[in-house]
């Protein structure tokens, strides 16, 4: 019976070990990273195929950051837009008032 607890132990403890080696390891690509990934032309234009293919947040707005219907998004296009949406995030909860009880 003293032997069993310790096998046991040594068991879960081996499964946990190879459950967590067995996760993928996720990295944090920047902006910059994920334009450049996306862009397989490697000529600063992201078209909606390439963002739906390697950068799917642009691909999700792409209209929205196309402002000029060119046809394809910069990198400065896109930091003009998540610039714009985090101003209007940024005013829009600075005008909700608290409530008061």
């Amino acid at each position: 019976m003293r032997i069993l607890f310790p096998l046991f132990a040594a068991a879960l403890f081996a499964v946990i070990t190879h459950a967590q080696a067995a996760q993928p390891t996720r990295t944090h690509l920047t902006m910059e990273q994920r334009f450049e990934k996306a862009n397989v032309t490697h000529d600063g234009h992201l078209t909606l195929e390439q963002a739906r293919t390697g950068y799917k947040s642009v691909a999700k707005h792409f209209t929205a950051i196309d402002k000029d219907k060119k046809g394809y998004v910069t990198e400065d296009d896109i930091h003009a837009y998540y610039k714009s949406q985090r101003a209007l995030h940024h005013q829009s909860s600075s005008n909700e008032k608290p409530t008061t009880n």
